[in-house]
């Protein structure tokens, strides 16, 4: 028998059942800052008081800062930031409104269980959040730090199928620029929009740094058809230290954060939403690259003097450009030109 507190959603995608505890935060949420009668809610959801009132007092365990006004009814506080299905499926396009999506508490790490979904036949636009990664790694397996309830991890499943015509797997690197540029278009509309204008520049080729300091990764990882050798999913992670304020030693000084003392503006409900909106719009014209000289313009990187590591030996070179391909171009201390497809740069008086 079903549980007859369930709301039922229909979409394209299939159907969604949401519990009562979700339907309550979801009104909340659309509601936001504003009262809503618990009578009212009842009514809607066809359950007594009492039940509203428990799965209120549940949904505060959780963490959600839900006020309870005299003669009014509830209200989800401002300041509550808790990430969730029904405070993202607000703010997605609607043409995306029924993508895929999961929040979970904690996983080893959100690219490794969108892969695992991708591997199981996950469908394009499948979006894997976390509150916190016990094992999240960046490029290089280097590990990312991944404090609860203070940072934005996510992952995200795309299919090539699903892109223009002409795409090829040397193409494939093409959605790191993309999803650079796409982080830096979420920050900088969401905080301009409350006054408070954010300016993150992308450090080559997936770092974005905000003064400084890197406050979000991102890594891409292809996965292939066995057979063919196709690719046959592109899973994007990005991770956005949001208000996070305590970094281990060894962070202390490169990792910073959106938000340290100012209140955030919005919550990382709405900018995951966002991000999510714009890569998978950015990725249905990979091959146009129009995105690509956007990503020049906020590169922290051009003109700048750069170490890298060329066959073990550590270089100097100074960035000049960026190709179309996304490639680094660089001029050498003989000031002879080269290419960088791949690797790690350090930016020379910038980064220790």
């Amino acid at each position: 028998m079903k549980n007859r507190f369930s709301k039922i959603l229909r979409g394209r995608q299939g159907i969604f059942v949401m519990s009562l505890k979700n339907a309550i935060i979801e009104e909340l949420e659309r509601n936001r800052g504003a009262s809503v009668s618990g009578e009212a809610i009842a009514s809607m959801l066809a359950v007594s008081r009492a039940a509203v009132w428990k799965a209120v007092d549940a949904l505060r365990k959780e963490g959600y800062a839900i006020e309870a006004v005299p003669n009014k009814g509830y209200r989800l506080s401002d300041d509550s930031d808790v990430l969730s299905v029904e405070g993202m499926r607000l703010f997605l396009a609607p043409e995306y409104k029924n993508i895929p999506l999961s929040v979970l508490k904690s996983v080893d790490s959100t690219n490794r269980e969108a892969k695992r979904r991708a591997i199981d036949g996950a469908g394009h636009g499948t979006v894997i959040v976390a509150e916190t990664q016990t094992d999240g790694r960046g490029r290089f397996q280097k590990k990312f730090f991944s404090p609860p309830k203070t940072g934005i991890y996510m992952s995200i499943v795309l299919r090539p199928e699903f892109w223009e015509p002409g795409l090829i797997s040397s193409d494939v690197p093409l959605v790191t620029t993309a999803a650079a540029v796409t982080v830096c278009r979420a920050i900088r509309e969401l905080s301009g929009r409350n006054n408070t204008l954010l300016e993150p520049r992308i450090k080559w080729v997936n770092d974005i740094f905000l003064g400084r300091e890197k406050i979000c990764g991102i890594m891409t990882e292809a996965m292939s058809d066995f057979e063919s050798g196709d690719v046959s999913s592109v899973v994007v992670g990005i991770g956005i230290n949001f208000i996070t304020a305590e970094f281990p030693p060894e962070l202390r000084g490169i990792a910073g954060s959106l938000f340290r003392d100012a209140r955030p503006g919005f919550t990382r409900n709405e900018l995951a939403a966002k991000i999510v909106n714009r890569l998978l719009k950015l990725c249905g014209n990979l091959k146009g690259r129009d995105f690509l000289n956007e990503y020049k313009a906020l590169s922290c990187v051009i003109g700048q003097e750069i170490s890298y590591i060329d066959h073990g030996e550590p270089r100097r070179a100074t960035a000049i450009d960026i190709n179309r391909d996304g490639h680094l171009i660089i001029r050498n201390a003989d000031n002879s030109a080269s290419i960088l497809m791949a690797g790690e740069i350090r930016i020379m008086g910038i980064e220790s």
